[in-house]
């Protein structure tokens, strides 16, 4: 604060304690507003506009009473994760945006007298680089996700590497996919959530408390895949509830014609299906096998799985491409800081902020504009990959007519369903830097750790081998 410049009347009164005062710059307020409004358009006018209508929820902003916000922090305070109670609640503005329960079916009333049942996947980033800006030639060959792995377990964030690979999911190869969802079922991380009736029953409430109990899991699910037979509990009844449940969720997330525009980028540069990443459990027992790669089945345009890796390859140069023009703009705004607004860093984000998205041109032709806009490609390409889908479902009556109701089969039973996608903040144009180090942090852990030992493995047979070498002479 300038103490020069500080004004009484742009502070309001907010409440008092027993021995304290609580009063609140006005700007603040207008700020948190302006924040969560920003929310709403850029869900409106740029996920909804890629992704389709029906996926995308983008909310209202409303003004709530300052005492209930008070009260309700005070309430939850006890039910948050311990590693999130660092992190303050904002009770001075009054705002809040308001959104859809996504966990209840989002297009039909007629099943809220039903259970439901809900599974959020938070898929992560589904395709390796090929920008030439890449100076590991490992990030051409091994998947973000599964190198970041060993370094979370390193750092105490998790227990155990996961077999879970997002290029797997992203494949369309049914076989990936549901080694997939069985690998984030093993060990869901914060990657995977199943809720009964709104109730999380399945998936890390916090990161030094697992909950991986399949047969737990499996006497929650087997009235909405068994319903009237003679499955009764033990090994067999736990795989055959867990197969069913993969089963739908992976024609949940093949299927889907909700119309949007992510097709539009398919023309860009670079902006192709995912291979195979070589850290894959997956690829790997294929390769044990005598198998170079997987069936690559690819997925079908319409779904949100395809949309979604559309809008994550807008990523175009890779973050070590992308960081000489972030620094290219910042170096702009500090010789013209008023310039801040013009250029949209903060919003709004209308109709010319998306179209400016659709420019997959990558010579650089050394404009402040060519960078701004990599940048923003980046930041939006960024909330794609750290998006949450949320898959509703509930039983389907046997007389029930499927009208225009979209409805998936089990084995024993039929579900309504509704996909919808959640976390769709834009993120933040200040961690790109951040963004930038962990990069660096990620992979070099990676090259001193797993790379440096499969290389030595590597070594030790090809010497093995050499030890066994029959030299045949002519007699």
């Amino acid at each position: 604060m300038d103490e020069g410049k500080m004004d009484e009347n742009e502070w309001r009164y907010h409440g008092e304690g027993n021995k304290s005062l609580v009063v609140a710059h006005a700007q603040t307020s207008e700020e948190i507003f302006q924040h969560l409004q920003n929310i709403v358009d850029f869900g409106k006018n740029v996920m909804k506009e890629f992704l389709g209508e029906n996926y995308v929820h983008c909310g209202e902003v409303v003004q709530l009473p300052l005492d209930f916000v008070k009260q309700l922090c005070l309430k939850i305070q006890c039910e948050r994760p311990e590693s999130r109670c660092d992190k303050d609640l904002d009770t001075l503005s009054g705002y809040a945006l308001c959104l859809p329960n996504l966990a209840r079916l989002q297009t039909y009333q007629f099943a809220e007298r039903r259970p439901i049942l809900c599974v959020e996947i938070k898929p992560k980033c589904g395709f390796i680089p090929s920008s030439s800006d890449v100076t590991h030639e490992l990030k051409h060959r091994v998947c973000r996700y599964c190198m970041h792995q060993h370094l979370k377990v390193a750092t105490g964030k998790w227990k155990q590497i996961s077999k879970y690979c997002p290029l797997d999911l992203y494949s369309g190869n049914k076989q990936r996919m549901y080694f997939a969802l069985k690998s984030l079922l093993q060990e869901a991380q914060n990657n995977l959530k199943i809720f009964k009736n709104g109730e999380l029953i399945y998936g890390c409430k916090d990161a030094r408390s697992p909950m991986a109990d399949w047969s737990e899991l499996a006497h929650h699910l087997k009235p909405f895949f068994f319903p009237s037979n003679g499955l009764a509990s033990g090994p067999h009844c736990t795989r055959a509830v867990i197969r069913e449940l993969v089963r739908v969720i992976t024609r949940v997330l093949l299927s889907g014609s909700d119309k949007g525009r992510a097709g539009a980028l398919r023309s860009g540069p670079g902006l192709r299906g995912p291979p195979v990443c070589e850290a894959s459990p997956f690829s790997r027992s294929l390769r044990c096998q005598g198998k170079n790669t997987p069936e690559r089945s690819g997925l079908p345009k319409g779904c949100l799985l395809y949309k979604t890796l559309q809008v994550q390859m807008l990523d175009l140069l890779d973050i070590e491409g992308l960081y000489p023009l972030y620094r290219r703009v910042e170096r702009y705004l500090e010789e013209f800081p008023e310039e801040r607004k013009t250029l949209q860093i903060d919003g709004p984000y209308d109709e010319a902020f998306y179209q400016r998205l659709l420019d997959l041109s990558t010579e650089d032709d050394g404009t402040v504009a060519f960078a701004l806009t990599k940048v923003q490609q980046y930041r939006v390409a960024m909330t794609a990959k750290d998006c949450s889908i949320m898959i509703a479902l509930s039983p389907c009556l046997q007389d029930a007519s499927s009208d225009q109701r979209p409805v998936v089969p089990s084995s024993r039973s039929r579900f309504a369903f509704s996909v919808s996608v959640l976390d769709l903040d834009l993120k933040p144009y200040k961690s790109i830097p951040h963004q930038y180090k962990l990069d660096s942090k990620i992979v070099n852990y990676y090259l001193k750790t797993v790379h440096a030992k499969d290389a030595t493995v590597m070594s030790t047979r090809f010497k093995e081998s050499e030890d066994c070498t029959l030299v045949l002479h002519k007699v």
